[in-house]
């Protein structure tokens, strides 16, 4: 029978000492983050409750005196569908690809560590390189070019999470399909697929609030509008972009506007967040 080491009572009090002090300090960085973040959640809310009215979400702006962010609303909400409909499916159909077709491939190897790469490049980088390509040759800023900067941003983000769901999904059930004779496409969108449908949803969604709270890559492609407008080759008001130059401007309606729709924002995002964890449980439940 082997004798257990008798650790002295020395190193024991000296061990929960240290135990003690880090937690401590685990603590104190935790409660100093979850104030700071507190404090600002409070303060935009307190800010923003001051400009919520009727007229904010009816009435076009343009006036220091009053006005409200309808062509803003309007105008977030056609970029972002835009934006969708471009990024959602690249986004999909390159994670598919990677998983199922190039999986051992060297092409395959460096598109999926150049998507790593473009997950954590600056906005205003992507920003710039689509005003180069898309709003200089056309000679005007355009809701198109601002929808293609924010899907170029959200595309990764899809693309590494369907790439990863479909990784997960077993062998053994690819090799069962194609056991009974289906055809390598049947099996992505009959089995495939299906399997990994709620982590490619919840990659859609961590997408969109990805995207949503933009601004820098708006300032160089849709630029902004102080008119409702819904020609997606002129330029558009955005939320962002507005709260940008309204909580710069002198005018305390303006203010307090930009407070209301940065508050507007932080919900639609926490939201989306919410959302995307509540459709992980579901996932981790079934």
């Amino acid at each position: 029978m082997e004798k257990r080491e008798i650790i002295p009572k020395s190193v024991l009090l000296r061990r929960k000492a240290f135990n003690i002090i880090f937690l401590t300090l685990n603590w104190v960085a935790v409660a100093a983050g979850l104030s700071v973040l507190f404090w600002i959640l409070g303060y935009l809310t307190l800010k923003g409750v001051q400009g919520l009215s009727i007229d904010l979400f009816t009435k076009v702006g343009g006036d220091p005196n009053g006005g409200g962010l309808l062509h803003a609303f309007v105008g977030h909400a056609i970029i972002s569908t835009l934006t969708v409909l471009i990024g959602v499916p690249v986004g999909i159909l390159i994670g598919i690809y990677l998983s199922e077709y190039a999986r051992y491939s060297r092409f395959g190897k460096l598109l999926s560590d150049v998507s790593d790469i473009m997950l954590a490049i600056p906005s205003i980088v992507v920003g710039v390189f689509v005003y180069i390509i898309l709003v200089k040759p056309l000679g005007n800023f355009n809701a198109v070019a601002g929808a293609v900067a924010l899907a170029i941003l959200m595309i990764p983000v899809i693309l590494k999470t369907t790439q990863n769901m479909l990784l997960l999904v077993p062998d053994t059930l690819r090799e069962a399909a194609i056991a009974l004779g289906a055809p390598k496409w049947k099996v992505i969108l009959s089995v495939v697929l299906p399997a990994a449908r709620f982590g490619i949803l919840t990659g859609i969604i961590l997408g969109i609030a990805r995207i949503i709270g933009e601004t820098a890559p708006l300032l160089f492609t849709s630029f902004n509008n102080n008119f409702l407008n819904f020609d997606i080759f002129k330029p558009m008001a955005t939320l962002t972009v507005t709260i940008y130059q309204y909580a710069l401007s002198p005018f305390p309606e303006w203010q307090k506007q930009a407070f209301a729709a940065a508050l507007i924002l932080t919900v639609l995002v926490l939201a989306a967040t919410l959302t995307a964890k509540f459709v992980i449980a579901r996932r981790h439940r079934i």
